[in-house]
This record gives C-alpha cells, structure tokens and sequence, in this order.
C-alpha cells in the first residue's frame, strides 16, 4: 500500500534493491579477439599466394611480360593469382573494419538493451538484497526550487537532467552545449537538473554551499531532500513528475535525459512538431526484456517482487521525451502500482496500469544507444540522442555536430 502526503504524491513505500555484480565482463574484448583473428588470417592468405606466385618458374615469368601471346595459359594462371591477392587484401581490411565497427555497436547495444537503466548516480557498494521494500518516511519536498520560472518562460519542452549533486562538471559542460539552446524553430526551451541529497546527514535537508551557489547563478538546479543514489532513482523520477505536474502548467512536452548523452535539441524539436500532444511518450523503446533472475546481476529482480518473465514495453531511461499531460497520470498510477528500483521499467509498469502504450519514433535510429565506432559525415545532426563514455566527451562532439549542422547536412 502507499500512503498519500499532503505536501507530495510521491509513495512512501517503495520496493527496491540493489546487488552489485561480482563480474564486469569486457564487451569489446571478444570483438577484437575475433578481428585479430580474421586480419591474421587474410595476411596469411596474402602470403600463401605471394609464395606461390614467387614459386612459379622464372621462364613462365618472363614468357607472360614479354611474350603473353604465346602462353596464354601461364599468363591467365599469374593474373588470376594477382587478381586473388587484391581480393583478398581489400576484402579482408574492408572485412575487418566493418565487423570491428559493427561487433562493438552490436555487442554493446545488445547488453545495452538488456540492461541499461540510468547510471546517473552512484550506486551503492553493498545493499542487503534480503529486503525489497525498503520505507522512506520522509514527505519528499525541494529544499532548492525555481518554482515560477516554468510558468513564466511556458516553454515548449523542458529538458529535465538527473544528475549526482557533485558532478558539477558534466552540469557546466551541458550549460555550454545543448543545454544553451534556448529557443529552437521559434519555440522556448529551458533545462533544468534534479539533484538529491548527496550524504545521510543528522536530520538537516539545508543545501550544500556549493550547490545553493551554482543554483543562484544559473537558476536551473531543482534539489529535492531524497538520498541520491542508484536504489533511488525511481524516486528521482517520481519527484521529477511531480515537480513537471505542478510547476509548468503550459509547457507542451518534457524530456528526462541522462547528462553523459548527446542531445540534438533541433531535431528533437523538429519531430515534436509533428508528434502527438497527449499521452504519448517515445525514445528507446525496449520490448519483450526478460526479467534478470540471476543474483549476482545489477538488475536482479526475484519472483516476489515481481513475477512475471519479461517487461512490458518501456521507453529507456537514458532520454525519454514525453506529453505534459502524462506526469500527474503516472503519479496516481504509482499510488497502485509497486515500484521497483529499475526506474525506467517502473515507468513503463505505470503506463501499462494506465492503458497508454509507448510509442516508437518515427524513426528508428533517432534515439541511439552507445556512440558507434565509425560514425559518417552527418551523423550528429541525423540523430536526437546517443550515449556517449561520459560528459567530458561532449564538448567534442557537441563541436563537430555544429560543423556539421554549418556544412548543410
């Protein structure tokens, strides 16, 4: 059961936990294992066939430059061995980029798939997994607030950033780039970040100095009084939802979007003008992800707390664009419906209680996962998101999606 506060719709009662897995595997090493293999093998190859050729008796030589004509068959044999080198070099190396590209997209973006949730905060080092409904007594409120500046600036889409309270780097470098664009096909956007507390303290939910600085400068921080930490990202997102429902009345969409991603605010604009309005929701839509049974697994999840083999759709949590009208539903959707720590997939059991269904973009490379090896010419500017290693790479790639917006793609 939840229990409703006066202050904040957000449960009291939620189920969570974390494990932390014993095994971090390396999801790029059998991909170069395999190429190494296969470039071995072509130059193998390549040599096998500079042996032959070099074996072939020195008159034979001589006759196929000098005098072709006379020994065709020789001529035919030598250029045939030429034309079987060049294939095999060319084929090999093109072989080896392609699948060395394609391996490290494909292997990253399917363990991505599995079991990507938003790696924002922290998680903690050890949580009994002996308990998954864990009590916060605590009426949730924010202690750092912008409570008129949604409503004055009405803008189109807000852009909403969880991010742990002491990485102010990766805030400064959104500050410099998506996050400076502020007006977009003549409509307003404005982005703020969503901070919890970063300690247990004795009691006091007063804001660090640090934090309550960079708020008065850049009057974008929202800091609610929940401990920030990844058994608690449901309640991020929850406090996000509420602080959407309440406090921007004429805002059209918002976006929760992870601060290590690339975001192509242009051409997030561009398919929200052409997008549904109401209970609609889109990004990285997962379909049919099993449940993790195993327990040394970060998103372990047993029978009791949730029963079933596979999740409903979800819209994955590294960004997720969706209507206004959708927070206030989902908030009274979770009154009746038992959170897990996933927040993501909590997200996606609320829609399913609500009857809404996620829906995929209109294209479906618009919402990337992991960066790809080798991207082309205009890829920045053909997609809305893609993760990135973490914020500091950003700068970079923020810098050659706008050469590539200034060169027409």
């Amino acid at each position: 059961m939840w229990e409703e506060h006066s202050d904040t719709k957000i449960p009291c009662r939620m189920s969570f936990s974390v494990t932390t897995s014993s095994q971090n595997k390396n999801l790029l090493s059998s991909s170069r294992l395999l190429t190494d293999i296969f470039s071995t093998s072509a130059v193998a190859v390549s040599f096998e066939v500079i042996l032959r050729l070099r074996k072939m008796p020195e008159n034979s030589v001589s006759k196929c430059e000098k005098t072709p004509e006379k020994t065709p068959r020789t001529r035919t044999r030598r250029c045939l061995c030429l034309l079987i080198l060049f294939l095999v070099m060319g084929t090999s190396y093109m072989g080896v980029f392609t699948f060395y590209n394609s391996s490290i997209e494909l292997s990253l973006s399917w363990n991505f798939w599995k079991t990507h949730s938003n790696n924002m905060t922290t998680a903690a080092d050890s949580v009994s997994t002996a308990q998954y409904f864990v009590a916060y007594p605590h009426q949730y409120h924010f202690i750092v607030d912008q409570p008129n500046r949604c409503q004055q600036e009405s803008p189109f889409l807000v852009l909403m950033v969880p991010v742990a309270p002491h990485n102010r780097e990766a805030r400064d470098i959104i500050r410099d780039t998506w996050g400076k664009e502020t007006t977009v096909l003549s409509r307003v956007v404005s982005h703020y970040f969503l901070l919890g507390l970063s300690r247990e303290g004795d009691g006091t939910e007063f804001p660090e100095e640090q934090v309550l600085q960079e708020s008065q400068r850049h009057q974008d921080i929202l800091q609610s009084n929940f401990m920030d930490n990844y058994s608690n990202l449901t309640i991020k997102t929850m406090v996000m939802f509420e602080w959407l429902s309440s406090h921007c009345p004429n805002t059209t969409y918002a976006m929760k979007v992870d601060s290590d991603m690339f975001l192509n605010v242009h051409k997030l604009v561009d398919m929200l003008l052409k997008a549904p309005r109401h209970l609609y929701m889109t990004g990285m839509v997962a379909r049919g992800a099993a449940v993790l049974r195993d327990r040394t697994s970060k998103w372990f999840l047993p029978v009791s707390a949730f029963p079933e083999t596979s999740y409903p759709p979800y819209a994955l949590g590294l960004g997720y664009v969706f209507s206004l009208d959708l927070p206030k539903k989902i908030l009274q959707a979770s009154f009746h419906v038992k959170a897990v720590y996933i927040e993501d997939v909590y997200v996606g059991l609320c829609m399913r209680h609500l009857g809404i269904s996620v829906t995929d973009p209109p294209n479906g490379g618009l919402f990337r996962g992991p960066m790809p090896f080798w991207t082309d010419s205009c890829y920045w500017t053909s997609v809305i998101t893609t993760i990135l290693q973490d914020s500091k790479q950003l700068s970079d790639v923020w810098e050659t999606y706008q050469t590539q917006a200034q060169s027409g793609c």
